[in-house]
């Protein structure tokens, strides 16, 4: 009985140490899902770096084409759309921020009217030509011009979450990537069915 009362306390005891940020020790932060994902480096490795680092500027690309609609675009549709993508993206880029930064990696660093060109081989990426072209454009032109770019723009954020649900390591990062996959094929349906409405 008391070797079972001792085991028990031990148990206790790895699984408070491990809460209290034992994330140093790879397999403490895999096997307590109460370390926080912000606050511990936990076991990840180089596939949640890259997606981390990839995501960001990919998301903060899709932030500033939906920062246009607003006084270019006719449709409501197109409006409501284009702020749920910088309602959902804005705090998954802070959140990504953060996991590098508890890594001690390299965080992308991206200022408003950026030019992308360097990103162009990434998926889905708009070049500074597109970015150009979508802000000359207004009314149903916009719309038409949105909805595609976007829709190409989501396809490879979901091609790169894929990757990373499939290698990643990083429970927080493939569980983010997950979540990406699922929102961003819904908008996608929802941005060909306007297109085809056009």
């Amino acid at each position: 009985m008391r070797t079972t009362r001792f085991a028990a306390l031990t148990v206790s005891a790895v699984f408070a140490l491990a809460a209290c940020g034992g994330g140093d020790d790879s397999g403490s932060a895999a096997s307590s899902p109460s370390v926080s994902a912000e606050t511990s480096a936990g076991a990840h490795n180089s596939q949640d770096v890259s997606f981390a680092q990839g995501m960001i500027p990919h998301h903060q690309q899709a932030i500033e084409m939906a920062e246009l609609a607003d006084g270019r675009a006719a449709s409501a549709q197109v409006k409501d759309l284009a702020a749920r993508v910088e309602k959902a993206q804005g705090p998954e880029i802070t959140t990504m921020t953060g996991w590098l930064k508890a890594w001690d990696e390299k965080v992308p660093e991206s200022m408003p009217g950026m030019d992308h060109s360097g990103m162009d081989g990434m998926d889905g990426m708009m070049d500074s030509a597109d970015m150009g072209k979508l802000k000359k454009a207004s009314g149903k032109d916009f719309d038409s011009m949105f909805l595609t770019m976007m829709v190409e723009h989501h396809e490879g954020a979901v091609e790169m979450a894929t990757t990373e649900k499939a290698k990643g390591e990083y429970k927080a990062a493939t569980a983010m990537a997950g979540d990406i996959v699922t929102a961003q094929n819904a908008e996608i349906s929802e941005m060909k069915k306007l297109l085809g409405e056009n």
